[in-house]
């Protein structure tokens, strides 16, 4: 019997753009055993996917030779590498089995960034390159969207939230204003007069996030709910589960959404469609600006290198909630 062990690390919308191989794996293999690996924090986005036999965390500060430890019984018949860093690396040689990565493209990236040469050709998403992981397993990308299975409890939670504020069957349009790097945050005025206009077409705005984001949600105020901080990822997934649409910068949200069928607005700053990371599979519109500058950076930065970080200050809200209202239907 096949034994495939599948290797994620992180983060939020890397793991979730691996569930399209997981599919097509079942599918292919239905008899197989799929044991999938990520960090602790992110386990939620894949605990309750029906096509895994079991998901294993690395927990954190966990020593990559306990890790191994504990795979090494499952006798990997197949070893894919879906993350390509040293730790998978390492893990390589520590966990026997027959493993097989994927091309991450890194010099196109770097040349496109450095140069605005594109050298990638053939556009291919993230979620069809980690195929070439399983080149030897007889699976092809279906088209289908990612795939966040939610569990009981959080919808359960998030129906609770909805009763308590009053907003069973409203139409709620949820928000992700915050980014781990500051090049992909739309600014908080833009965000409020988003939310005033989604609000005068009588949705409810609800911003979701982390707990660093509630600053951005408290400067953005106005018409809004707030969730940032509150509800954990698989109440996310709920709550963009019950939006007629969310709007998110190139972030992990954008994919939390398509992983729900959620249809999403991405506002795309810093970084590019090239880069593979743009919704898969799912109803969306990618707002961006044609400037030379552009990308900039792999992931964003502190600061615009330019100074006037006009590939999303030249984004406007009206072009937003234009692109919310065709999604939302």
């Amino acid at each position: 019997m096949l034994s495939i062990l599948l290797v994620r690390f992180s983060s939020i919308g890397d793991v979730l753009l691996t569930t399209p191989l997981l599919r097509a794996l079942r599918r292919r293999h239905p008899e197989a055993s799929l044991t999938f690996v990520t960090k602790r924090a992110l386990v939620p986005l894949v605990s309750d996917n029906p096509h895994l036999t079991r998901v294993l965390a690395l927990e954190p500060d966990e020593p990559l030779r306990h890790l191994a430890a504990r795979l090494r019984p499952f006798a990997p018949t197949h070893a894919l590498d879906l993350h390509g860093s040293l730790r998978s690396r390492v893990l390589r040689f520590l966990v026997p089995g027959k493993w097989t990565g994927y091309r991450k493209r890194k010099l196109a990236r770097g040349w496109l960034i450095s140069t605005k040469l594109d050298w990638y050709g053939a556009h291919v998403p993230v979620a069809e390159r980690y195929f070439e992981a399983a080149r030897d397993l007889d699976v092809r990308p279906d088209g289908g969207p990612p795939e966040f299975a939610l569990g009981t409890q959080a919808t359960l939670r998030v129906a609770e939230w909805a009763r308590a504020e009053g907003l069973e069957g409203a139409s709620l349009a949820v928000l992700a204003p915050g980014a781990a790097h500051a090049t992909k945050r739309w600014p908080p005025a833009h965000w409020a007069a988003l939310a005033a206009r989604l609000a005068a077409r009588g949705q409810v705005p609800v911003i979701v996030g982390g707990a660093a984001d509630r600053g951005i949600a408290a400067q953005i105020g106005g018409p809004v709910r707030t969730v940032a901080g509150t509800f954990s990822l698989q109440e996310t997934g709920a709550l963009l589960a019950r939006a007629r649409v969310a709007v998110s910068g190139d972030t992990g949200v954008m994919h939390l959404a398509t992983g729900v069928g959620t249809p999403v607005v991405a506002l795309f700053g810093p970084t590019v469609r090239q880069f593979g990371f743009a919704p898969y599979g799912a109803p969306a519109e990618v707002l961006e600006r044609a400037l030379e500058c552009r990308p900039c950076s792999a992931m964003g930065s502190a600061r615009c290198p330019m100074g006037h970080h006009r590939c999303l200050d030249d984004i406007l809200p009206p072009e937003a909630d234009a692109a919310a209202a065709r999604l939302a239907g």
